[in-house]
């Protein structure tokens, strides 16, 4: 069982920078692939980034180059620094972990964001 839960989230503005954290509670973070998603007021829940234990990347193309993503195993920290960011990045933000086998998937309760123009 993991429990998570992130901070970090708020008001800025459009060009203005925010860096998310992921708190997890329970079992380590190192047999987990860490991700973050977010979800727009009306619009779906899409990945933004994601991180294996390794410390492996990936990135949605509407966040390459703006957004890094992070971990600290150690800590049991998962990061989200977003630089130059837009009002279409306004959105709820998710912290998920999954673990290696797939069997088991978490979720935090979410952190808004809200980029004004």
């Amino acid at each position: 069982q993991v429990e998570l839960d992130e901070a970090g989230g708020g008001l800025v503005q459009s060009g203005g920078s925010l860096r998310l954290s992921c708190a997890a509670l329970g079992n380590s973070l190192s047999l987990y692939v860490m991700s973050w998603h977010r979800q727009a007021p009306g619009g779906q829940r899409e990945l933004v980034a994601t991180i294996t234990s390794g410390g492996s990347t990936t990135y949605a193309d509407f966040v390459k180059g703006r957004f890094t993503i992070s971990r600290d195993n150690a800590k049991s920290m998962v990061y989200l620094q977003m630089n130059s960011l837009k009002p279409e990045d306004t959105a709820v933000y998710y912290c998920n972990a999954q673990h290696l086998s797939r069997q088991f998937d978490y979720w935090g309760q979410g952190t808004q964001v809200t980029v004004s123009s």
